[in-house]
Parts: structure tokens; C-alpha cells; sequence
């Protein structure tokens, strides 16, 4: 395995773990909220992230068959603008999702 990748995991299992346990105050707690404050911006950040590169990768494939289409046929170009914003609202209803998440 890659060294760099290697490093992405175990940097990515620390922070998973550090946003699943909680900090332990002398004080009671004000408000039982049911979500920690941690496992809330974890779960923000891969709704978000899945959405956003889910996205990329759809974009990729629309992209390149885009450009062959619009080379063979300029006129289709305004259908794969198209095509190319309904890939990106995809990641516009991650980004949604994790205001949502952050909200609650």
C-alpha cells in the first residue's frame, strides 16, 4: 500500500474516533440532546464528502462524453449543460444535507 494513502486512513480513523468520544466535564449536562456534538460534524462531513465525490466522478464521466458529443455535434452542446447541472446538483443536496444535520 502507498505510503500516502496509508497515512489518509490512519488520519481518518483518529478523527472518527475522536468525534465518537466525548469529553467528560464536572458539570451536569445542560440539555439531553442525543447527538454529540462530534458524531453531528462527523456525520456532516461524510454526507457532504460522499455527496462531493460522488459528484466529481459523475462529473468526470458527463464531462468527457459531453466533449465528444459537442465535438462530433455542436448543437447538442446546451443537452450536456444540461446533463453536466444535473450532475452537479447532486452535490448541492449533500451540502443541504449536512446543514440539515448540523441544524438538529
Amino acid at each position: 500500500m502507498k505510503p500516502v494513502v496509508l497515512l489518509l486512513l490512519v488520519a481518518a480513523f483518529t478523527f472518527v474516533a475522536a468525534g465518537i468520544t466525548d469529553v467528560a466535564y464536572a458539570q451536569e449536562e445542560a440539555a439531553a440532546s442525543g447527538m454529540s456534538d462530534g458524531s453531528k460534524l462527523i456525520g456532516a462531513g461524510i454526507a457532504f464528502g460522499v455527496a462531493a465525490g460522488g459528484a466529481g466522478v459523475g462529473l468526470g464521466q458527463v464531462g468527457a462524453a459531453g466533449l465528444a458529443v459537442i465535438s462530433e455535434n455542436p448543437a447538442l452542446q446546451s443537452k450536456v449543460f444540461i446533463f453536466v447541472g444535473m450532475v452537479e446538483s447532486i452535490a448541492i443536496y449533500g451540502i443541504v444535507m449536512m446543514f440539515i444535520i448540523l441544524g438538529q
